[in-house]
């Protein structure tokens, strides 16, 4: 059952923890930095809302994020695609999606997302974007095809919580009249892109 007090007492478990070990943490790198709980929920609501069939995530960091995307999508009937770069936490978000029973309806992808983007000719309904944000603006050539379609949607995290950082991407984002976006105060602070035509 999707949503069960199981899943949710775990996945609560698990963000407290990572919480714990980022405060530990001096150098940013070493940090887990997962999406904000309600952010989590927020994309979990909008999987159900879309009906969503394909998500894709870039960061996966130790999977808190992608428990919520595959949670809704065992709903839906959706795949997850995750891209993380760093294989040990690619085993550990591995190991979380097993023992909550979620990793059947999820793609663990290990290396540079560049190279993945690069490469691929999917087209997803929904994306979340939690990565290094000085990639993004390499990332939005392929990101915007990717979402080329009526219904998908971008999702890009910590945008209010880092806005300098961000800037450029969103203006970058908000010059393409293709797209319709939207500053949500969710979480770090979520910016929502979607296809207009």
């Amino acid at each position: 059952m999707s949503l069960s007090p199981e899943f949710t007492q775990r996945v609560n478990e698990l963000y407290q923890s990572f919480i714990q070990f980022d405060a530990t943490q001096s150098d940013r790198i070493k940090r887990y930095r997962n999406i904000e709980t309600e952010s989590a929920q927020y994309l979990a609501m909008l999987i159900r809302i879309q009906q969503s069939k394909k998500i894709f995530e870039i960061g996966t960091s130790t999977g808190y994020s992608t428990l919520w995307l595959a949670d809704a999508a065992l709903v839906t009937g959706a795949k997850v695609t995750t891209l993380e770069i760093d294989p040990d936490r690619t085993a550990q978000a591995k190991s979380y999606a097993e023992e909550l029973n979620v990793d059947q309806v999820i793609d663990f992808w290990t290396g540079d997302a560049k190279d993945f983007l690069e490469s691929s000719t999917e087209q997803y309904d929904l994306i979340l974007l939690d990565a290094e944000r000085h990639t993004y603006m390499d990332y939005w050539p392929f990101l915007k095809n990717m979402i080329s379609h009526s219904g998908a949607v971008l999702i890009v995290d910590n945008v209010i919580s880092h806005a300098a950082e961000v800037k450029n991407f969103i203006c970058e984002v908000k010059q393409n009249r293709s797209f319709m976006t939207a500053t949500l105060p969710i979480g770090a602070g979520l910016f929502m892109v979607t296809y207009t035509e």
